[in-house]
């Protein structure tokens, strides 16, 4: 015993001395590694469902954690190893401060959590308050000169809401905001609802059942006035080798009025333009032209209308026959040979410029520069003079180019088998 009692210190020590030895081979082959998980999902538990939070917790949180590099392939091994929980049980009304909870689902330690962000989140329960409120129609704009809006009808005519009973509390009126600014005819939307207070500031955080009201208002219109579609009469004939794209004017619709209803009603169902002359046309034509009105009959708003008639020149094709074919970049010393020596081109454009085209205005070349005595297989190339004409093919795709020096036998090509 007085042995060791005399000798505890040196085997105190020793142990010491083992343990970190221990320590530092277990670490060495598996060393501890600090890293940081984010887009952790925070989940609400808890809840009483009479109740409802009025602050929206975070979707996610970050946990820092410090853990040996085997325990971290088993925790990135497993996609939900870690959970995140903000528990509310047992809590009424009132604001609290929560604790963030964090579970770690895989047998994985050693670890130490080194940081959790946020460590606490911080909620406002309430009481979830139901109501329901008669739906207001806002009209707001006039409708097309001429027309008259009867009463709105509205299905249905009231909506519940739901939601914190502080912003409930708040809510003065339900309303839906039709806007009748230049409508022809009858008006009938689906239109969402709003609701607001008594400053008539919209509140947030509500649920409300249904979210769109459909609003019905007819409009009729008024004795002497009528609305008419323009048709724009057109005269003459475009330009040879061009074409008519489309015609159009703005407004399409006109409202006509005359002092003697009948005078109106007595109208075919469009009313006319001055002629419009395209003769020779080849660029598009902008104008306003003014329209053909009987007697006693005058046009509301502006007195002419806008015009618009595309005229485009008629796309075709053309095949170029025997085109020459021209050797570039020939090497000194050096003659050549090219089979076929003319090729057909296909073009494309407009027309007007095909009618127009001469073969020297396409020009092919095949070019040899860089290559050496021998039988070649080249793609030939081609310059085109006019704009707006495109090389679509040309035949045949590949010639056989032939070179060799002077004053010697041509090559001869031979059969591969």
């Amino acid at each position: 015993m007085s042995w060791f009692t005399s000798n505890f210190r040196t085997l105190l020590l020793a142990l010491v001395l083992a343990v970190s030895v221990w320590i530092s081979a277990v670490t060495s082959d598996d060393p501890d590694e600090t890293q940081t998980l984010r887009s952790i999902p925070l989940s609400v538990i808890g809840q009483d469902p009479s109740l409802i939070n009025i602050i929206e917790p975070p979707a996610t949180i970050e946990v820092t954690l410090r853990a040996p590099h085997s325990v971290w392939d088993r925790l990135t091994a497993q996609g939900n190893s870690l959970q995140a929980t903000l528990d509310l049980s047992g809590l009424g009304s009132g604001e609290y401060t929560i604790p963030v909870q964090l579970t770690i689902h895989v047998n994985a330690r050693p670890y130490q959590i080194v940081l959790v962000n946020p460590t606490s989140v911080t909620v406002h329960l309430e009481p979830l308050a139901t109501r329901t409120l008669p739906v207001e129609p806002i009209v707001s704009g006039e409708p097309a000169l001429g027309y008259q809006a009867s009463r709105a009808t509205m299905d249905p005519r009231t909506v519940t809401i739901s939601g914190p009973d502080s912003i409930i509390r708040q809510a003065a009126r339900a309303k839906v905001i039709v806007n009748l600014a230049g409508v022809r005819g009858s008006f009938d939307q689906s239109l969402r609802v709003q609701i607001v207070d008594e400053n008539n500031v919209q509140l947030p955080e509500i649920t409300l059942s249904p979210e769109l009201i459909r609003v019905s208002i007819p409009l009729t219109q008024q004795g002497g006035f009528r609305d008419l579609a323009v048709k724009v009469v057109v005269q003459g004939e475009q330009a040879a080798g061009y074409r008519i794209e489309n015609v159009s004017v703005f407004p399409p619709l006109v409202t006509l009025y005359a002092s003697d209803p009948d005078l109106v009603n007595e109208l075919q169902g469009v009313v006319e333009t001055l002629p419009l002359d395209i003769q020779d046309a080849k660029a598009d034509i902008a104008t306003r032209l003014s329209l053909n009105l009987p007697d006693n009959i005058r046009i509301i708003g502006e007195q002419t209308v806008q015009v618009q008639v595309g005229v485009s020149p008629i796309q075709t094709s053309l095949t170029l026959l025997n085109q020459q074919i021209n050797v570039i970049g020939l090497p000194a010393g050096l003659a050549a040979r090219v089979s076929p020596q003319t090729i057909d081109v296909i073009i494309s454009g407009p027309l007007p410029v095909l009618d127009t085209l001469t073969p020297q205005d396409v020009v092919i070349n095949v070019d040899v520069g860089g290559l050496e005595a021998g039988i070649h297989q080249l793609i030939p190339t081609w310059d085109v003079f006019v704009s707006n004409v495109l090389v679509e093919s040309i035949l045949p795709g590949t010639v056989e180019v032939i070179l060799f020096i002077p004053d010697t036998p041509t090559p001869t090509p031979t059969l591969t088998p």
